[in-house]
């Protein structure tokens, strides 16, 4: 209802239906981007277009720069181009093969690419290097790969990120997506009911990466 009084005030003010409803969007689209997240950033795809620019430029200047090349491949994965990503840091982890960080974005591309039995054997090579890699998110990619295929290793896997990050929303909401595709339903709306009780109890800094998911589960929970 106050959408429709808010379109219909805009609609008096522009005397256009159009423009009353582009400016709506407008601040509705400001309103998720400072207080909810659910939308992604506009500007970002330009931003990240430009670093790709000039980190591709420098590394022609000097394609030795093993953090050029790291932060190129962060930067294509970003964008799901993992096969391109690949190269660069499997060229980085030559250079520092004791990094569990490497070996998990290299994992990670791998998994993305459909590729679960080399994803997963560098997964868990990144795992026992540093069990808290990436803050257990090893754990958590290989439990979201695993879910249609192996869902005993997806729970195990799981389980195993939520031991490690107790304070994820995203967790307990996969959690309950996996639950019920189990048909294990009233675990499953433990772990949405979960997912929403850990997202309050956050501090405000950090509620805004929760929130898409702690409003994933609100939804989970209503249908």
């Amino acid at each position: 209802m106050g959408k429709f009084f808010s379109f219909w005030i805009l609609w008096i003010l522009t005397g256009n239906p159009f423009m009353a409803l582009l400016i709506l969007l407008v601040i509705v689209y400001f309103l998720d981007r400072r207080f909810v997240g659910l939308f992604p950033s506009v500007t970002r795809p330009f931003r990240r277009n430009n670093q790709l620019r000039k980190l591709r430029h420098s590394l022609q200047l000097n394609p030795h720069n093993t953090s050029d090349k790291r932060e190129l491949a962060r930067l294509l994965m970003e964008k799901k181009r993992f096969r391109q990503a690949l190269p660069y840091l499997e060229e980085v982890l030559k250079v520092i093969p004791e990094s569990a960080e490497i070996r998990a974005e290299i994992g990670l591309c791998h998994l993305k690419l459909g590729d679960l039995e080399q994803g997963e054997r560098m997964m868990l090579d990144a795992l026992e290097l540093d069990p808290r890699v990436h803050y257990g998110e090893p754990h958590l990619r290989l439990g979201e790969a695993f879910r249609s295929s192996d869902q005993k290793k997806s729970l195990h896997h799981l389980e195993k990120f939520q031991e490690i990050q107790s304070s994820s929303s995203e967790a307990h909401y996969r959690l309950g997506r996996l639950y019920a595709q189990m048909d294990r339903r009233q675990e499953s709306k433990e772990a949405f009911r979960e997912a929403i009780a850990i997202y309050h109890s956050l501090p405000k800094y950090k509620k805004r990466t929760e929130r898409p998911w702690a409003l994933r589960s609100r939804f989970r929970l209503m249908m």
